[in-house]
């Protein structure tokens, strides 16, 4: 009988080899040499009969960010530690985009998804070019612990640079669409995944964060702090979260069930795996002081669903599970999500299989994605003040003076967490390359970004001295000032005026550069200021002083040619503040307090230096016949249409904004809450219906029970092109207003 049955066997594998005869036996044997590498299973049945083969020392290995090959299982070493917060990250050539905090400032939806769809394919070239070349080091994977949605809560935080801005819902909207061009739309395989970080209530002091507690009461957590991190789960789809360093309400990030199960898994059904923040496994016992040992730091941190250690404190979970601390199968629990994402990835199947895998390595850097920069360092200006109409300047002005610390520095441009682009343009460059032919341009470094930089070739005398000189041979001068990432950014060890551990002590320009500007302004000369940084600036005296100002963020690797299009009036700005620029941090609670009280727009009862949602434009438009229903049941969706017309003389580029403020709850609430906007574009005379959704969730409120609820009542709708508590009418729309009624 068993040589029968063994018979019919050679027999069907004959017949197989003949139907079929450029499969050969090797690949039939390699399939089926272990199921989890037949890639006709699904992700979960692969990944649970991979772990059912590990021992418990190879599963350790695999739970950290290094995790190294197991040659008999034929799972080859990966590194899940890779960045592309603007761009893929240290990895080499790469397209840079405008900072994070740059892309806020678009409030374009679809440009965002086009610039992340960009990143996401030289991400995976680069990946399927180091494999060719035998390389699986850091930054080199398809795991991208991207994009950074934390709350950007108050100016002195100095990865607030990383973040969309300080809003919840424009935050929310724009890592949806970031998130699903990393991701892509391939029904069997990822193209890369994103992570979404820091979960939860994580925004500074950086000096203090590895024993920092955060607290707030729910309504904040749940309306400010978490509103985004569920849009990018439930909508955007991302399939990995990044537990911060910090503590809420007592217990670690990462080793907290509430958050990475109890909200995370059960609440919003989040299916993907959790990974921790660099070291934020050590801090557990370290830092906080919850735990008294590396073992149990794992084993809560496991059992609380962080399931990949950025780190190497998981080497500790072969102690833990002698002392009964975390059992097996909580670490296959882990290690099952951590393999169904790499199956899903394509990480174990044939390259042919993998339509990605086929992207040549010639879209890195390639001019298509290089206008993509551009535009949007274009989209990402925001034109804060134009005193006059200085601006734009005509090419043939005759002698331009470019001075400032910031306005031939590569490095200014790409933020943090950057690439390496091929051929970045400083403003000084830009402006040169702008008016060759047409004006002379003459430059001078003016200051350095602050006292206490060492390093620095000439003192800011003498840097003052040549700066006055070439001002008065000019008919107009161009500063570009601001802030640097060497200054403000992540746990950074500074000394300098203004500035500690990465954040910033004061939200004003340092003095050096306030003396050169005031200085400049005595020459009598019309000033251009251009400003380069990643959080908002007090420049009080400016404002009133200065005719013409420009915020352009870290704007990546074509900021010099947006800024110059800018100025010379080759494009007419369009770019919103997606934070609020304050006058003093005098307006401000104390750093440490993350209640929301006095914070952002949406509490705070001061008058801003200048608003979020605030930016001006070099031509004109009008709002009229907003339409709008007048009641609503619960649950309802509101649809709004607004007539928009550039009522000015040049082409230029709108940003239609909807508030709700709910004039009758029952619990505090906001002032108002963005819950809509669109980015368009119109001719001159041109005019475009708009229409708006707004969905329930903007018409609730975090009850005494701590619940969202809808509760009936009234609400004010507001429309325009700014928020309708503007503190300048210059240049700037009308706003629409209705009251509406949910039942």
């Amino acid at each position: 009988m068993g040589q029968e049955i063994k018979n019919l066997v050679l027999k069907g594998v004959a017949i197989f080899f003949f139907v079929f005869p450029s499969f050969s036996f090797l690949e039939a044997q390699q399939i089926y040499e272990f199921p989890f590498l037949d890639p006709s299973l699904s992700p979960e049945a692969r990944a649970k009969d991979l772990v059912g083969r590990m021992t418990t020392e190879e599963k350790i290995s695999q739970m950290m960010n290094t995790a190294p090959a197991i040659d008999r299982l034929k799972i080859p070493a990966y590194d899940w530690w890779n960045e592309c917060l603007h761009g893929v990250g240290r990895a080499g050539l790469a397209t840079v985009f405008p900072q994070a905090i740059g892309l806020g400032a678009t409030w374009d939806e679809d440009l965002i998804f086009r610039v992340s769809t960009a990143i996401s394919d030289e991400a995976r070239a680069k990946h399927h070019e180091f494999l060719r070349n035998g390389s699986r080091k850091r930054y080199e994977g398809l795991t991208f612990w991207t994009p950074n949605i934390n709350i950007f809560r108050d100016p002195r935080w100095g990865r607030g640079q990383e973040t969309y801005g300080e809003d919840p819902f424009l935050t929310g909207k724009l890592a949806v669409q970031f998130i699903k061009g990393l991701q892509g739309n391939d029904p069997k395989y990822f193209k890369t995944i994103s992570t979404l970080k820091h979960f939860a209530v994580h925004s500074g002091p950086e000096p203090e964060r590895h024993s920092f507690d955060a607290v707030t009461d729910e309504r904040d957590f749940r309306e400010t702090y978490l509103r985004q991190f569920e849009m990018g789960i439930k909508e955007g789809k991302a399939y990995s979260v990044m537990c911060a360093y910090n503590r809420y309400k007592g217990a670690a990030c990462c080793g907290s069930s509430s958050l990475l199960t109890g909200i995370l898994r059960q609440e919003w059904g989040f299916d993907g795996y959790v990974v921790s923040d660099c070291g934020a496994i050590n801090d557990i016992y370290s830092g906080h002081k919850i735990v008294s040992s590396p073992a149990e730091a794992a084993a809560l941190a496991v059992k609380s669903g962080t399931d990949l250690e950025c780190g190497s404190v998981y080497r500790n979970l072969k102690e833990s599970l002698a002392k009964g601390l975390v059992s097996e199968k909580d670490i296959d629990s882990a290690l099952k999500r951590l393999f169904i994402a790499r199956f899903r990835l394509g990480m174990f199947d044939p390259p042919e299989m993998v339509e990605y895998s086929k992207i040549p390595y010639s879209v890195v850097d390639c001019d298509k994605n290089k206008a993509l920069a551009k535009e949007t360092a274009l989209k990402s200006i925001v034109l804060l003040r134009n005193e006059g109409n200085l601006l734009p300047l005509k090419k043939n002005i005759g002698t331009v003076a470019v001075i400032g610390p910031n306005s031939d520095e590569s490095f200014v441009l790409l933020g943090n967490y950057n690439g390496t682009p091929s051929d970045p343009v400083t403003p000084l460059r830009g402006i040169r390359e702008k008016l060759a032919g047409s004006s002379r341009v003459l430059f001078s470094r003016g200051c350095n970004w602050a006292a206490g930089i060492p390093g620095q070739q000439k003192t800011d005398e003498e840097l003052k001295t040549e700066a006055l000189e070439i001002a008065g041979k000019s008919d107009v001068i161009v500063m570009s000032m601001g802030i640097t990432p060497r200054l403000e950014g992540e746990e950074m060890k500074v000394n300098v005026e203004g500035f500690r551990g990465g954040d910033r002590v004061r939200i004003d320009l340092p003095d050096v550069q306030q003396t050169l500007i005031k200085d400049l302004k005595a020459t009598g000369k019309p000033i251009v200021l251009v400003l380069l940084n990643g959080s908002a600036l007090a420049i009080n005296w400016e404002k009133d002083n200065i005719p013409a100002i420009i915020e352009s963020w870290y704007g990546g690797q074509a900021a010099g040619q947006a800024i110059a299009d800018v100025i010379f009036g080759d494009y007419n700005p369009a770019g919103r503040l997606p934070v609020t620029f304050y006058k003093s941090v005098k307006d401000l609670p104390d750093f440490k307090d993350y209640k929301m009280t006095n914070r952002t727009y949406r509490y705070f009862k001061g008058e801003p230096l200048f608003p979020f949602g605030y930016g001006l434009s070099y031509t004109t438009f009008s709002y009229s016949k907003l339409k709008i229903d007048k009641a609503y049941s619960k649950g309802d969706t509101v649809k709004l249409s607004v007539r928009v017309k550039n009522t000015g003389k040049v082409a230029g580029e709108e940003v239609i904004q909807a508030y709700v403020s709910n004039l009758t709850a029952s619990v505090p609430v906001p002032i108002r809450s963005l819950e809509g906007f669109k980015r368009i574009s119109l001719h001159p005379g041109e005019a475009k219906i708009v229409n708006l959704l707004i969905t329930p969730d903007a018409f609730s409120v975090i009850d005494n029970n701590n619940k969202q609820v809808i509760e009936p009542g009234k609400f004010l709708i507001s429309v325009g092109g700014c928020q309708p508590d503007k503190t300048s009418s210059e240049n700037e729309p009308g706003i629409l207003k209705k009251t509406i009624s949910i039942l």
